[in-house]
C-alpha cells in the first residue's frame, strides 16, 4: 500500500489555494444583488399642495439582509377603495441616473407630481386609495396606501428616477 507524505511545505500550498476560493465565494455574496419586490417595501410620503400641483416623495427600502441595486423609474397603477384599477398614465421626468445600491435598511426616493385640478374636458378626477408600486425591470408589485385627494389630467403621475435617499 502506497501513503502519501504530506510535508509543512504542501500544507502552506493548500491553504493558500483554499483561501483565494473562499475569498472569492464571500465576494459574490458581497455582491449587491437586484431590488426585486421581495426585497423592498414601498410609501408615499408628505403630500405637499403647491397651485393646483401636488408633490410626494415615493419612498423604496430595502428590508432583505442584502445589499441590493435599483436603477431608473417605478410604474404605477392607480386602484381605488374596490382595489379595481384606476386610469393611470405615467411620465418619467429626466433620464434613468445611475444605479443605487442599497443596504439593508437604505432606502431610494422618487419624486411624484401630479396635477389636481382638472383639464380640458375632465368633469372629475379620480381619487385614488391605493397605488400598485412597480420596481425598475420587475413584473412584482407592492400594494400601499394612496390618499391623493384627486389626479387628474386623465391619471397622469409624472414619476422622477430613483435616487439615493
Amino acid at each position: 500500500m502506497k501513503a502519501l507524505i504530506v510535508t509543512g511545505a504542501m500544507l502552506g500550498t493548500i491553504a493558500a489555494a483554499t483561501v483565494p476560493a473562499q475569498a472569492a465565494g464571500a465576494q459574490a455574496e458581497a455582491q449587491p444583488v437586484q431590488c426585486t419586490a421581495g426585497r423592498l417595501k414601498a410609501q408615499v410620503g408628505r403630500i405637499d399642495p403647491a397651485a393646483g400641483n401636488r408633490f410626494a416623495p415615493l419612498v423604496l427600502t430595502n428590508v432583505s439582509g442584502r445589499s441590493c441595486w435599483t436603477r431608473g423609474f417605478v410604474g404605477l397603477i392607480m386602484i381605488d377603495a374596490h382595489r379595481d384599477a384606476l386610469t393611470t398614465r405615467v411620465r418619467r421626468d429626466g433620464p434613468a441616473g445611475p444605479r443605487v445600491v442599497l443596504a439593508p435598511g437604505g432606502r431610494a426616493v422618487a419624486r411624484l407630481h401630479w396635477g389636481a385640478v382638472e383639464t380640458g374636458a375632465e368633469t372629475s378626477c379620480p381619487a385614488p386609495s391605493g397605488l400598485l408600486v412597480i420596481p425598475p425591470d420587475e413584473r412584482a408589485f407592492l400594494d400601499i396606501p394612496f390618499k391623493a385627494d384627486r389626479v387628474c389630467d386623465h391619471g397622469l403621475i409624472r414619476v422622477g428616477p430613483l435616487k439615493k435617499g
